[in-house]
């Protein structure tokens, strides 16, 4: 039986991970934080092991007698200053995987994004080859991301067996901290009232989850393996939530140089209700993505694309049916107004 120590595994993909891993039969141990809820692994049996990741020490005691990791922890907010940023994804990411090394663990997955791909060119899609051009835009997130994956791969050069799987934007049931499933909470109540054009993959958390599992089993290390499912446009990712929930999509759709202006003046006044420039800029790429390599090499199977995005509907209707707007709902009449002006903007917006 493998020991096998899971880091991040009381958030959304970790606690799914962490279950798939008890299911095959692991000794699983679980990096948990002093104040993190244990809720998502109820009934599961691990041993948990009080440690954060950016604490070396911690760290290297929950590393004894093991013989595999799954580095998940990290953070996707956008939102987060980014020295707090890379603290949690750099750092702690360094920390984790040099200790594996120490520890002459026998493999590591290592849970990137494809935030450290970068976004595909305009019109096209992009894989693990794909050319990084992510700094440019300054976000972050992103940034972290990338520098956590170079972290990883200068350590597979000193003999680290690290596999990488790149994640796109995760749905599903079960993200109890709304960590990548807060906009679709946001949708349902009707918290989005304007939006810029962009691309998103959208993939379901078991879908990934299975993912990791099989990058344990079958990745080469140095390798990384995007775990993606649909390319959605904004417009078509809506279109979808809405059909499915009932609530009517967002109808303005701004200019991004408009939507930078609006987020830069009124986020200072208005806080979180507004996004900042960097949400802004990162919703309005193009995060297209090709699976291939992944279903080729390591045998991964996606689920029907709607899926994951009635599974998340569903969770959030069963948990906060009151406080989300039921179906049949509109959009605010100005709103819409606002939408039709803009489109018929002889600005050409």
């Amino acid at each position: 039986m493998s020991r096998t120590l899971v880091t991040g595994a009381t958030g959304f993909l970790g606690s799914h991970v962490t279950r798939l891993l008890v299911e095959r039969g692991d000794d699983v141990v679980v990096t948990v934080r002093p104040r993190s809820s244990m809720r998502a692994l109820e009934r599961l049996d691990v041993t948990d092991v009080r440690a954060d990741v950016r604490d070396r020490r911690a760290i290297r005691r929950a590393m004894r007698d093991v013989d595999r990791v799954f580095h998940v922890a990290g953070t996707t907010s956008l939102r987060l200053p980014r020295e707090r940023v890379f603290a949690l994804n750099v750092e702690g990411t360094r920390i984790v995987l040099e200790e594996a090394l120490r520890a002459g663990v026998e493999r590591i997955v290592y849970t990137s994004s494809v935030a450290a791909v970068g976004p595909a060119a305009k019109g096209s899609t992009a894989n693990e080859r794909n050319r990084w051009d992510g700094a440019r835009y300054r976000i972050p997130y992103v940034d972290s991301k990338r520098e956590a994956e170079v972290t990883a791969m200068r350590l597979f050069e000193r003999g680290l067996p690290v596999v990488i799987v790149n994640p796109a934007h995760v749905l599903g049931a079960g993200d109890s901290g709304r960590s990548s499933t807060a906009f679709v909470r946001r949708f349902l109540r009707r918290e989005i009232p304007a939006y810029v054009d962009g691309t998103l993959n959208i993939v379901g958390v078991g879908d990934v989850a299975r993912g990791h599992l099989l990058a344990d089993e079958r990745g080469v290390p140095g390798e990384r393996y995007i775990l993606g499912n649909r390319n959605f446009t904004i417009d078509r990712l809506f279109n979808d939530l809405a059909r499915l929930s009932g609530v009517e999509q967002p109808q303005l759709r701004l200019p991004l140089h408009l939507a930078l202006i609006i987020a830069g003046t009124a986020q200072p006044v208005l806080g979180r209700r507004m996004p900042l420039p960097s949400e802004v800029r990162a919703a309005s790429l193009n995060w297209a993505f090709s699976s291939a390599k992944a279903k080729r090499e390591l045998g991964w199977q996606t689920s029907p694309h709607e899926d994951c995005l009635e599974e998340t509907i569903s969770w959030y209707r069963e948990r906060e049916g009151d406080r989300l707007s039921p179906p049949g709902s509109r959009q605010p009449a100005a709103l819409r107004v606002a939408a039709a002006l803009v489109r018929h903007s002889p600005l050409g917006w």
